[in-house]
């Protein structure tokens, strides 16, 4: 796509935002010129919270499939778009409903704490939802005593553990963006640059986090470059949130660590191949036609915005 016709098909968004009151939210990790006509940014957390406060007739998700249902089950009474239902997730994809609901009846004296990035089936089998921005802040004030099933993903409910002191019992999921950045890249990046900090999500295993400075979520890394004094930073996250840090901060630079090549073939970057399917024609083509529309079945979403409301209520 041509600038000019990128900037036709932008004006042409906005033009139909004012004409059916309508807002544009997008994650961190989408593509630069979904970001640039998007009315809120943020990581998942945000979004949700943000979803319940704006004045609107129709909201458009533009990030992944459990994220447009998630503000389904928090706004039922709007429309909710996305620009492509086949907008998936690896991690959310690693924990079916129906196999959660076998390890619950293996463990019923647990409770269950989901990640944010599962399934509405899933969040409604789960006692609290949280998010990498909340998660420490949420486990902290449950009992001392408590046992908890934490899933899906097994790298952030390590990291957790050994923030917490906790011992909760792990479901094996991961994202398979996070999963796969090069430790041996991490260290010889880190030689190159002497001094430059390492940031890094808690989704990333645990040789990464361990040879990293600042460990957080999406936002709590775009707020450390932004109040940082320094100039340069590693970077172990989606690639997506460098847009957002390069606007935020444009004298600075941004390292991005590389994946680990599997079977000779590699890139030099890690993204989201799934939010990457949020193009500028699909959410041209969704506001006019006012769909595909987002729908979760009653009884699901009962459940599921119980667990959600209990996570907002504890951040």
């Amino acid at each position: 796509m041509t600038n000019a016709e990128s900037e036709n098909l932008k004006s042409k968004i906005t033009s139909l935002k004012r004409e059916k009151n309508a807002v544009i939210f997008a994650h961190y990790y989408t593509r630069p010129e979904i970001q640039e006509i998007a009315d809120f940014i943020g990581d998942s957390l945000a979004l949700a919270q943000h979803a319940t406060r704006v004045q609107a007739d129709i909201l458009v998700m533009c990030g992944v499939h459990f994220m447009g249902e998630t503000m389904k089950i928090l706004c039922p009474d709007k429309k909710v778009l996305i620009p492509d239902m086949a907008a998936g997730c690896s991690l959310a994809d690693s924990c079916k409903a129906e196999d959660l609901a076998v390890f619950k009846a293996q463990h019923p004296d647990h409770m269950v704490v989901s990640y944010v990035n599962t399934s509405a089936d899933v969040k409604a089998l789960t006692d609290i939802v949280v998010t990498s921005s909340n998660a420490k802040k949420i486990v902290d004030q449950l009992p001392a005593d408590a046992k908890i099933i934490f899933g899906p993903d097994h790298n952030l409910g390590s990291y957790i553990n050994s923030v917490t002191g906790r011992n909760m019992l792990l479901w094996n999921g991961a994202c398979h963006v996070h999963s796969r950045f090069s430790l041996e890249a991490l260290m010889e990046l880190k030689r190159e640059n002497p001094g430059v900090e390492v940031l890094a999500h808690p989704e990333c295993k645990g040789p990464i986090l361990a040879q990293s400075d600042v460990i957080g979520s999406t936002k709590a890394l775009l707020d450390h470059v932004i109040k940082s004094p320094a100039k340069r930073f590693i970077i172990a996250t989606e690639s997506g949130i460098l847009f957002e840090m390069q606007r935020a901060c444009p004298d600075k630079q941004f390292i991005p660590v590389p994946p680990e090549v599997t079977e000779g073939v590699g890139c030099s970057c890690n993204e989201c191949e799934y939010m990457r399917m949020n193009t500028l024609e699909k959410v041209y083509d969704c506001l006019k036609n006012e769909e595909p529309q987002m729908s979760v079945d009653s009884q699901i979403a009962k459940k599921a915005y119980d667990s959600i409301d209990r996570m907002l209520r504890m951040s």
